[in-house]
């Protein structure tokens, strides 16, 4: 339990440092007077790559609940 715990604190805190833009958007993005812009362009950029990481996620705790309930399953009939 405090592995899981561990684990989700430093993925959390990691990903906190991730609010960057790659370095040409962020020379035209600094160079205009529009910092609205800038705002819509770095949450784009989070929007778009933390998708993948999302179903990814889901795919893996589906793919854990399935394993893991067969499991108890298994456990449950050998004690009867």
């Amino acid at each position: 339990m405090k592995r899981k715990l561990a684990f989700i604190f430093f993925t959390v805190f990691w990903t906190v440092q991730t609010w960057s833009q790659c370095a040409m958007c962020r020379a035209v993005l600094e160079s205009g007077d529009d910092q609205a812009a800038a705002e819509g362009i770095n949450d784009g950029i989070i929007f778009l790559m933390a998708i993948p990481y999302i179903l990814v996620a889901v795919f893996g705790f589906i793919l854990y609940k399935k394993f893991n309930k067969s499991s108890k399953t298994k456990n449950t009939s050998e004690a009867l």
